[in-house]
């Protein structure tokens, strides 16, 4: 599939764009011509991948928060993305367990307000709600999760995740029904690693920090076992189930896996 047809000229609304994956994106849609529009909280430090690749001159960027929905309706109102990916979230579950209202409130509230903007626009044709593989309940020891396991989430974070995959899937089946609204679909991925990554809590960038300060590398969970991929890989099955849904919506418009082979 030529993905660069399906994005060049196209006018998109990337939320969470200051962030990792979110950077990372931003600059794969501006190498295909895409017309990108961010908005995200500001990033917090001058080594995020936002500041670094020097984004903030290369396309508009609006200092927003989801979870603000009649600033956000007014942004999709205004500018009339034609697709949006809603990659703005609390991503951390450590976090969660410390923030656990902002953290459910963000992404719940801040994924239906994606929506309720969405469902309303003429302009809107396709919609991927970025998730993730802590939406499941319960934990597999051998198999991979299946699209058609059960939601769920034992911590904050991912009950968080779980139930906005719930929420996605009544505000699809209740108001992206017709060929004349937007297909909606969400990516599930794993854990993600590359360039850019300064978040606290994840192995890499603590390995790093504690390699620059001389200290020793504390892992925490050592026998745990993790589907690590990069995160371009993660981000072209993002950008391909965008295309999808803009030309097959009825084959594509569900919840996707996205993990290493």
């Amino acid at each position: 599939m030529a993905l660069v047809a399906s994005y060049r000229g196209k006018r998109i609304l990337l939320t969470g764009d200051t962030g990792f994956k979110g950077s990372w994106l931003a600059t794969w849609l501006l190498h295909y011509g895409a017309d990108v529009i961010g908005f995200a909280l500001p990033p917090t430090a001058s080594t995020d991948n936002y500041v670094v690749s020097g984004l903030a001159t290369r396309y508009e960027h609006i200092d927003g928060d989801v979870r603000d929905h009649a600033r956000l309706a007014r942004l999709i109102a205004e500018r009339q993305p034609e697709i949006v990916f809603h990659l703005a979230a609390q991503s951390l579950v450590l976090e969660g367990y410390a923030a656990p209202r902002e953290t459910f409130d963000t992404n719940i509230m801040g994924t239906i307000n994606v929506l309720d903007a969405a469902r309303t626009s003429a302009s809107v044709r396709a919609v991927i709600v970025v998730s993730s593989d802590k939406c499941y309940a319960g934990h597999h020891e051998v198999a991979a999760y299946r699209e058609t396991d059960p939601m769920g989430g034992l911590d904050p974070y991912s009950a968080s995740k779980g139930a906005a995959e719930l929420a996605v899937a009544a505000m699809r089946h209740s108001y992206f029904r017709g060929e004349s609204t937007a297909a909606v679909a969400t990516a599930r991925a794993g854990n993600v690693i590359g360039g850019g990554d300064w978040a606290k809590h994840r192995i890499v960038p603590d390995s790093i920090r504690a390699l620059r300060d001389g200290v020793p590398i504390t892992v925490r969970n050592p026998l745990a076992v993790r589907p690590w991929q990069h995160v371009l890989d993660a981000l072209h099955g993002y950008l391909v189930l965008g295309a999808r849904l803009l030309t097959d919506r009825d084959r594509f418009a569900s919840g996707w896996n996205f993990g290493p082979t």
